[in-house]
Protein backbone atom coordinates (compact mmCIF):
# COMPACT_ATOMS: atom_id res chain seq x y z
CA UNK A 1 0.00 0.00 0.00
CA UNK A 2 1.31 3.59 -1.17
CA UNK A 3 1.61 6.02 2.22
CA UNK A 4 1.04 8.85 -0.10
CA UNK A 5 -1.18 9.93 -2.27
CA UNK A 6 -1.27 13.13 -5.22
CA UNK A 7 -3.59 15.66 -5.51
CA UNK A 8 -4.94 14.16 -8.70
CA UNK A 9 -5.81 10.65 -7.27
CA UNK A 10 -7.24 12.38 -4.38
CA UNK A 11 -9.72 14.05 -6.19
CA UNK A 12 -10.59 11.21 -8.05
CA UNK A 13 -11.11 9.18 -5.32
CA UNK A 14 -13.24 11.74 -3.66
CA UNK A 15 -15.62 11.13 -6.36
CA UNK A 16 -15.86 7.35 -6.18
CA UNK A 17 -17.82 5.06 -4.28
CA UNK A 18 -15.52 4.46 -1.49
CA UNK A 19 -14.25 7.76 -0.64
CA UNK A 20 -11.34 8.71 2.17
CA UNK A 21 -12.06 10.27 5.09
CA UNK A 22 -10.39 13.54 5.12
CA UNK A 23 -8.45 14.64 7.85
CA UNK A 24 -6.52 18.54 7.85
CA UNK A 25 -3.67 18.41 10.71
CA UNK A 26 -2.69 22.51 9.54
CA UNK A 27 0.33 22.90 12.24
CA UNK A 28 3.76 24.67 12.14
CA UNK A 29 6.80 24.80 14.92
CA UNK A 30 6.12 28.40 15.70
CA UNK A 31 8.54 30.60 18.00
CA UNK A 32 6.31 33.67 17.72
CA UNK A 33 5.08 33.54 21.36
CA UNK A 34 8.48 34.10 22.33
CA UNK A 35 8.85 37.17 20.54
CA UNK A 36 5.33 38.10 21.62
CA UNK A 37 3.60 37.54 18.07
CA UNK A 38 0.32 35.69 17.57
CA UNK A 39 1.14 31.77 17.13
CA UNK A 40 0.15 29.75 14.24
CA UNK A 41 -3.82 28.93 14.15
CA UNK A 42 -4.36 25.59 12.75
CA UNK A 43 -7.76 25.84 12.94
CA UNK A 44 -8.63 29.51 11.70
CA UNK A 45 -6.23 28.65 8.43
CA UNK A 46 -8.47 25.55 8.21
CA UNK A 47 -11.65 28.06 8.70
CA UNK A 48 -10.51 29.70 6.33
CA UNK A 49 -10.92 27.57 3.55
CA UNK A 50 -9.81 23.54 3.20
CA UNK A 51 -10.29 20.37 0.72
CA UNK A 52 -14.32 19.65 0.88
CA UNK A 53 -15.60 17.54 3.59
CA UNK A 54 -12.03 17.36 5.54
CA UNK A 55 -12.31 17.36 9.34
CA UNK A 56 -9.42 19.23 10.98
CA UNK A 57 -8.17 17.64 13.91
CA UNK A 58 -5.19 19.75 16.30
CA UNK A 59 -2.30 17.96 16.58
CA UNK A 60 -1.22 19.85 20.35
CA UNK A 61 -4.89 18.34 21.61
CA UNK A 62 -5.63 15.37 19.91
CA UNK A 63 -2.56 13.65 18.21
CA UNK A 64 -0.46 14.67 21.95
CA UNK A 65 -1.01 14.73 25.25
CA UNK A 66 0.54 17.55 27.54
CA UNK A 67 4.28 18.79 27.65
CA UNK A 68 6.18 17.11 30.27
CA UNK A 69 8.85 15.03 31.19
CA UNK A 70 8.48 12.74 28.08
CA UNK A 71 8.75 15.74 25.72
CA UNK A 72 6.93 18.31 23.99
CA UNK A 73 4.28 16.28 22.34
CA UNK A 74 4.23 12.82 23.97
CA UNK A 75 1.36 10.34 22.58
CA UNK A 76 -1.44 11.56 23.24
CA UNK A 77 -3.80 8.81 25.79
CA UNK A 78 -4.52 6.26 23.17
CA UNK A 79 -8.52 6.01 24.55
CA UNK A 80 -8.53 9.97 24.17
CA UNK A 81 -7.13 9.55 20.44
CA UNK A 82 -9.59 6.80 19.50
CA UNK A 83 -12.39 8.85 20.53
CA UNK A 84 -11.12 11.75 18.51
CA UNK A 85 -10.30 10.09 15.59
CA UNK A 86 -13.82 8.62 15.64
CA UNK A 87 -15.79 11.70 15.79
CA UNK A 88 -13.75 12.88 12.83
CA UNK A 89 -15.26 9.84 10.98
CA UNK A 90 -12.38 7.42 11.10
CA UNK A 91 -13.30 3.74 10.54
CA UNK A 92 -11.37 0.91 10.53
CA UNK A 93 -12.88 -0.22 6.61
CA UNK A 94 -12.81 3.47 4.92
CA UNK A 95 -9.48 4.49 3.64
CA UNK A 96 -8.15 7.71 5.76
CA UNK A 97 -6.08 10.69 3.59
CA UNK A 98 -4.20 13.63 5.80
CA UNK A 99 -2.97 16.96 4.77
CA UNK A 100 -1.72 19.86 6.36
CA UNK A 101 -0.24 22.87 4.76
CA UNK A 102 2.33 21.40 2.54
CA UNK A 103 5.48 20.73 4.98
CA UNK A 104 3.99 17.45 6.18
CA UNK A 105 4.98 16.78 9.24
CA UNK A 106 1.86 17.23 11.10
CA UNK A 107 -0.04 14.94 8.70
CA UNK A 108 2.82 12.67 8.75
CA UNK A 109 2.43 12.56 12.78
CA UNK A 110 -1.40 11.62 12.13
CA UNK A 111 -0.11 8.99 9.65
CA UNK A 112 1.85 7.63 11.93
CA UNK A 113 -0.19 7.32 15.07
CA UNK A 114 -3.02 6.07 12.79
CA UNK A 115 -0.59 3.11 11.12
CA UNK A 116 1.20 2.51 14.64
CA UNK A 117 -2.51 2.28 16.40
CA UNK A 118 -3.84 -0.19 13.73
CA UNK A 119 -5.68 1.52 10.86
CA UNK A 120 -5.00 -0.50 7.52
CA UNK A 121 -5.24 2.71 5.06
CA UNK A 122 -3.10 5.83 6.11
CA UNK A 123 -2.05 8.17 3.11
CA UNK A 124 -0.68 11.33 3.38
CA UNK A 125 -1.32 14.32 0.64
CA UNK A 126 2.13 14.81 -1.03
CA UNK A 127 2.78 18.26 -1.01
CA UNK A 128 -0.07 19.11 1.22
CA UNK A 129 -2.93 21.94 0.51
CA UNK A 130 -0.83 23.66 -1.70
CA UNK A 131 -1.10 20.55 -4.39
CA UNK A 132 -4.71 20.77 -4.38
CA UNK A 133 -5.98 22.42 -7.28
CA UNK A 134 -9.52 21.97 -6.97
CA UNK A 135 -11.93 24.17 -5.08
CA UNK A 136 -11.57 24.68 -1.12
CA UNK A 137 -14.80 25.06 1.56
CA UNK A 138 -15.62 27.06 3.96
CA UNK A 139 -18.48 24.69 5.52
CA UNK A 140 -17.60 22.44 8.47
CA UNK A 141 -18.95 19.09 8.00
CA UNK A 142 -20.57 16.56 10.17
CA UNK A 143 -19.62 13.66 9.81
CA UNK A 144 -20.91 10.17 10.80
CA UNK A 145 -19.34 8.81 13.87
CA UNK A 146 -16.71 6.24 13.05
CA UNK A 147 -15.44 2.64 14.77
CA UNK A 148 -11.94 2.85 14.66
CA UNK A 149 -10.14 1.05 17.87
CA UNK A 150 -6.98 1.94 18.37
CA UNK A 151 -4.51 -1.04 19.40
CA UNK A 152 -1.05 0.29 19.68
CA UNK A 153 1.36 -2.00 17.64
CA UNK A 154 4.24 -3.81 20.03
CA UNK A 155 6.79 -2.56 17.69
CA UNK A 156 7.45 0.83 15.79
CA UNK A 157 8.02 2.82 18.75
CA UNK A 158 11.28 3.94 20.85
CA UNK A 159 11.78 5.40 24.41
CA UNK A 160 15.18 6.83 24.99
CA UNK A 161 16.82 3.73 26.16
CA UNK A 162 15.90 1.98 23.03
CA UNK A 163 16.74 5.25 21.11
CA UNK A 164 20.50 5.11 22.88
CA UNK A 165 20.66 1.30 22.21
CA UNK A 166 19.85 1.62 18.79
CA UNK A 167 22.52 4.79 17.68
CA UNK A 168 25.07 1.96 19.02
CA UNK A 169 23.24 -1.39 17.00
CA UNK A 170 21.18 -0.10 14.28
CA UNK A 171 21.01 3.57 12.62
CA UNK A 172 19.09 6.51 14.77
CA UNK A 173 18.96 9.31 12.30
CA UNK A 174 18.07 12.94 13.61
CA UNK A 175 15.72 14.30 11.17
CA UNK A 176 16.32 17.78 12.84
CA UNK A 177 18.29 20.66 10.92
CA UNK A 178 22.12 20.21 11.06
CA UNK A 179 23.10 23.21 12.54
CA UNK A 180 20.53 21.41 15.73
CA UNK A 181 22.18 18.27 15.64
CA UNK A 182 26.08 19.90 15.33
CA UNK A 183 24.44 21.89 18.59
CA UNK A 184 25.66 25.67 17.22
CA UNK A 185 22.16 26.75 17.96
CA UNK A 186 19.00 25.41 20.06
CA UNK A 187 16.11 27.37 19.74
CA UNK A 188 14.02 25.56 21.89
CA UNK A 189 15.39 22.99 24.40
CA UNK A 190 18.01 22.92 27.26
CA UNK A 191 20.69 22.25 25.43
CA UNK A 192 22.19 21.55 21.66
CA UNK A 193 23.88 18.28 20.47
CA UNK A 194 22.37 14.93 19.13
CA UNK A 195 21.89 11.60 20.89
CA UNK A 196 25.64 9.56 20.79
CA UNK A 197 25.59 7.60 17.87
CA UNK A 198 23.07 9.07 15.79
CA UNK A 199 23.22 10.34 12.35
CA UNK A 200 22.37 13.52 11.17
CA UNK A 201 19.50 12.75 8.31
CA UNK A 202 17.39 16.44 8.05
CA UNK A 203 13.26 15.96 6.91
CA UNK A 204 14.02 18.47 4.69
CA UNK A 205 16.38 16.72 2.42
CA UNK A 206 13.50 13.92 1.87
CA UNK A 207 11.41 16.06 -0.33
CA UNK A 208 11.97 18.54 -3.81
CA UNK A 209 11.07 22.64 -3.95
CA UNK A 210 7.75 21.85 -4.75
CA UNK A 211 7.58 20.26 -1.30
CA UNK A 212 6.80 16.70 -2.44
CA UNK A 213 8.74 13.42 -1.22
CA UNK A 214 12.01 12.61 -3.68
CA UNK A 215 11.12 9.74 -5.78
CA UNK A 216 11.52 6.13 -3.58
CA UNK A 217 14.58 5.20 -5.70
CA UNK A 218 16.38 8.37 -4.53
CA UNK A 219 14.90 8.69 -1.37
CA UNK A 220 16.62 4.81 -0.91
CA UNK A 221 19.52 6.28 -2.40
CA UNK A 222 19.88 8.69 0.57
CA UNK A 223 18.99 6.81 3.18
CA UNK A 224 21.61 3.80 1.82
CA UNK A 225 24.34 6.82 2.14
CA UNK A 226 23.00 7.55 5.31
CA UNK A 227 24.15 4.36 6.56
CA UNK A 228 20.55 2.41 6.49
CA UNK A 229 21.53 -0.91 4.91
CA UNK A 230 19.22 -4.18 3.65
CA UNK A 231 18.89 -5.43 7.19
CA UNK A 232 19.54 -2.46 9.12
CA UNK A 233 17.49 -1.71 11.93
CA UNK A 234 16.11 1.83 11.65
CA UNK A 235 14.88 4.19 14.23
CA UNK A 236 14.11 7.76 14.00
CA UNK A 237 13.93 11.11 16.29
CA UNK A 238 13.53 15.39 16.01
CA UNK A 239 12.91 17.80 18.65
CA UNK A 240 9.27 16.26 19.40
CA UNK A 241 8.43 13.51 17.56
CA UNK A 242 6.77 15.47 14.44
CA UNK A 243 9.24 15.93 11.97
CA UNK A 244 10.61 12.48 12.63
CA UNK A 245 7.57 11.20 11.87
CA UNK A 246 7.92 12.68 8.44
CA UNK A 247 11.26 10.88 7.99
CA UNK A 248 9.27 7.65 9.65
CA UNK A 249 6.95 8.52 6.07
CA UNK A 250 9.56 9.14 3.73
CA UNK A 251 11.55 5.75 4.83
CA UNK A 252 8.07 4.02 4.01
CA UNK A 253 8.12 5.82 0.65
CA UNK A 254 11.70 3.98 -0.07
CA UNK A 255 9.93 0.91 1.26
CA UNK A 256 11.98 1.09 4.68
CA UNK A 257 10.24 0.32 7.98
CA UNK A 258 11.66 2.40 10.51
CA UNK A 259 10.60 3.15 14.17
CA UNK A 260 9.90 6.60 15.99
CA UNK A 261 11.32 8.13 18.86
CA UNK A 262 8.31 10.21 19.90
CA UNK A 263 9.96 11.76 22.89
CA UNK A 264 13.15 12.64 20.85
CA UNK A 265 15.47 15.19 21.66
CA UNK A 266 12.75 17.12 23.95
CA UNK A 267 12.63 14.44 26.29
CA UNK A 268 16.81 12.97 25.75
CA UNK A 269 18.09 16.98 26.55
CA UNK A 270 15.34 17.60 29.72
CA UNK A 271 17.35 14.82 31.36
CA UNK A 272 21.14 15.75 32.45
CA UNK A 273 22.18 12.84 33.52
CA UNK A 274 22.23 11.81 29.48
CA UNK A 275 24.79 12.10 27.36
CA UNK A 276 25.28 14.44 24.61
CA UNK A 277 27.45 14.55 21.67
CA UNK A 278 28.35 18.01 19.52
CA UNK A 279 30.04 18.39 15.80
CA UNK A 280 29.14 16.55 12.32
CA UNK A 281 30.69 13.31 14.17
CA UNK A 282 28.13 10.87 15.38
CA UNK A 283 30.02 9.87 18.25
Amino acid sequence: MNAIITATDLAHELTGDRPPVLLDVRWQLSLAKAAGAPAFDGRAEYAAGHIPGAVFVDLDRELASEPGESGRHPLPDIEEFGAAMRRAGVSAGRPVVVYDGGQGWAAARAWWLLRWTGHPDVRVLDGGLPSWEGELSTQTPDPAEGDFRPEPAAGGLLDADAAAVLARTGVLLDARAGERYRGEVEPIDRVGGHIPGAVSAPTTENVGPDGRFLPAAELRDRFKALGVAADAEVGVYCGSGVSAAHEVLALAVAGIPAALYVGSWSEWSADPDRPVAVGADPQ
